[in-house]
């Protein structure tokens, strides 16, 4: 048997070099990708919804009422079963409003800007119980209704941890970050507040105008992209 001549066996190890090499670029680039996505989170679409004291939850629903639970929610909160309708300064009302709890110390309205607009009021974009300031609404219930002089908001959006989370991502309560989500829409979210607690699921949360806006559905991903 002759034995392969230097050219052939140059030609063999050039082969197998580029083959060894190609799969090292790939396995490189894929672990580069998989980087450049950052931390995953899932979305949450938050919806209209109000939060209530306990005198206002009697003003609308009678003397000694309290919240019935329809569904639990993270960090001890409940989507409750009651719904009220709101009212704007120029009449218009949005019904079917749900009520979330358990009872606050203060009453809070979160709506979208599409929302504000149909009402015909000008929501300030706050964070969750930054209420000084923010705009007036009615609210109507069974029972009664109550004028709020102000706590009708358009909630910012945020991305709910637990301390076990926040330290995976390297990230701290009170953070912002920039998000990308990898849709059609290819959307980038920046201004994104950290909210680390024990009691929270990992979870982002954006309103259905942002939804609406970059085709996402509640349950998507998102990525962490900037501290």
């Amino acid at each position: 048997m002759a034995a392969p001549s230097p050219g052939r066996i140059g030609a063999v190890l050039e082969s197998n070099q580029i083959e060894a090499i190609a799969r090292m670029v790939l396995e490189a680039v894929q672990k580069e990708e998989e980087k450049g996505n950052g931390y995953a989170v899932p979305i949450g679409v938050s919806a209209r919804h109000i939060h209530l004291t306990q005198e206002h939850v009697e003003a609308l629903f009678g003397p000694g009422y309290q919240l019935t639970k329809k569904k639990d929610l993270m960090g001890g909160q409940f989507a409750a079963n009651e719904q009220v309708t709101i009212v704007g300064l120029k009449l218009r009302a949005i019904e079917n409003v749900r009520i979330l709890g358990p009872v606050r110390k203060a009453s809070q309205v979160e709506i979208s800007a599409t929302d504000a607009i149909k009402l015909g009021i000008k929501a300030p974009i706050r964070e969750s119980g930054d209420i000084a300031g923010s705009a007036p609404i009615a609210v109507v219930g069974p029972a009664g209704a109550l004028y709020l002089k102000e706590g009708c908001i358009i909630a910012a959006r945020h991305i709910h941890m637990s301390p076990k989370e926040a330290a995976e991502a390297g990230l701290h309560d009170g953070d912002y970050v920039s998000v990308k989500v990898e849709n059609d829409r290819g959307t980038v979210f920046n201004h994104v507040k950290i909210r680390v607690d024990q009691s929270f699921t990992l979870e982002m949360h954006i309103d259905t105008d942002e939804a609406n806006a970059s085709h996402i559905a509640q349950g998507d991903t998102a990525y962490i992209i900037k501290g």
